[in-house]
């Protein structure tokens, strides 16, 4: 099965958020925190995240994040 190899936007340790407009999936607001970079598929790249506010762990494609954590 072929994978998408370009570099990932992301690194361990940044703070994103999620990107604007478009589907939310019901994910809660607030900023994530990379904590893993995972493998990408023939389309995206993806990425193990920590809500900032929840602590829960999510996995997200990279379309569906943006540098920085939303204003308060």
């Amino acid at each position: 099965m072929p994978t998408n190899n370009a570099a990932h936007k992301f690194s361990v340790g940044q703070k994103v958020r999620l990107e604007e407009g478009g589907a939310r999936y019901f994910l809660p607001a607030g900023g994530y925190v990379i904590t893993r970079v995972l493998p990408g598929d023939d389309f995206d790249r993806t990425y193990c995240v920590r809500g900032i506010v929840d602590g829960l762990e999510r996995v997200l494609r990279e379309p569906q994040l943006c540098a920085g954590v939303p204003a308060v």
